[in-house]
């Protein structure tokens, strides 16, 4: 299963830098305006139903946060099937809304469990642990009836193999409307993955995140005693905390090894479906193509430091993040930005062709 290259360089484009949220405004304008307006005039009328299906911090979520900053968010919700479940494990130890949650399901849920023992196995569960299919489309349910009537992209469902077959009625199953519906696969390879957990850092007081090696934080430090740089959160209500990794995210993808090779068979069976369109969003571009498909600007940056003895100060290294992709070709990971191009440019194809 081979990922076609995208191409979206721009002759002659200016410098954009990606971060800031203007000048994404005007990439996305010079890279995909005509689409970008399509997509909002059928959204004035329409709707669509898309399925985000890629391995473990893959970038899901970034994707349809962009998306929908582009569209508009009046016109775009983004339902992931993780937060629905912490949201109702949130519910249960509330009288008030664990009420509300138990007469929802009353009335809508169907299964070979009861409803009391659906959510003991909530309470009880680990995040290796898959709760029943019916109880989550029940709750997924739910979380739609809050939004109103928007286009939905679903993070995290399927999540297993026997769970494919569901998506393929979902629009039916949710009871709402007849919208287009279609994956959205995504290709990151897993040495990407792997450094995206190992360099992670988090502020342990407000829990921002930040990534030594590819998510720069303003104010970068270096402890002599123990030879390593670390960021200060950039959050100044924090005063100067300084950030940290979480257990375990120095071993990278070891510790999600079996679930990354379960999210490769799902991709790879819905890659094989009749019936449903496919969008195929690819993270990386082999090194010795880039330049004739992407801008440098597109290309995710990685930073190294050096301590300066002398000026007692750390000197930022910034150079192209260039990895192995999962054949072993050496190639540079792309910032998001021009992945969501791919996207809107492909689900504007999709759109119009159903």
């Amino acid at each position: 299963m081979i990922f076609p290259i995208f191409k979206t360089k721009t002759e002659n484009s200016p410098c954009f830098n990606l971060s800031d949220p203007e000048d994404r405004k005007k990439y996305f304008q010079l890279k995909a305006g005509d689409e970008i307006e399509k997509l909002k005039k059928y959204l004035e009328k329409n709707t669509f139903i898309a399925y985000l299906l890629g391995k473990k911090n893959t970038g899901k979520g970034t994707y349809s946060e962009l998306f929908t900053e582009i569209i508009g968010p009046e016109h775009i919700a983004h339902i992931s099937i993780g937060d629905v479940v912490r949201e109702v494990h949130q519910n249960i130890t509330d009288s008030k809304q664990r009420e509300d949650l138990i007469s929802f399901l009353k009335g809508n849920y169907r299964g070979y469990i009861s409803i009391e023992q659906c959510l003991d196995a909530l309470l009880k569960r680990d995040t290796a642990t898959l709760l029943p299919t019916e109880f989550i489309l029940t709750l997924t349910k739910r979380a739609i009836s809050k939004v109103g009537e928007k286009a939905l992209f679903i993070d995290g469902f399927p999540r297993d193999l026997d769970q494919v077959s569901y998506s393929l009625y979902f629009r039916d199953l949710i009871g709402w409307r007849e919208d287009p519906d279609f994956f959205i696969l995504i290709d990151v390879p897993e040495l990407v993955i792997d450094e995206r957990i190992k360099h992670r850092v988090v502020c342990p007081k407000c829990h921002a995140p930040r990534n030594l090696k590819l998510h720069l934080a303003k104010k970068v430090r270096y402890d002599k005693q123990i030879g390593e740089f670390y960021f200060i959160c950039d959050n100044s209500e924090c005063q100067g905390e300084k950030m940290i990794s979480k257990e375990g995210d120095k071993l990278g993808i070891e510790t999600i090894r079996s679930r990354l090779e379960t999210d490769q068979k799902l991709i790879k069976m819905a890659f094989s479906l009749y019936g449903i369109p496919k969008i195929l969003l690819r993270n990386s571009i082999p090194v010795k193509e880039a330049d004739k498909y992407v801008n440098d600007y597109e290309i995710t940056p990685e930073y190294s430091y050096q301590w300066n003895e002398e000026s007692k100060k750390v000197k930022v290294i910034e150079m192209p993040w260039q990895v192995l992709d999962d054949r072993g070709t050496p190639s540079y990971s792309l910032l998001p930005p021009p992945v969501v191009v791919s996207l809107i440019k492909q689900m504007v194809e999709i759109l119009h062709s159903t």
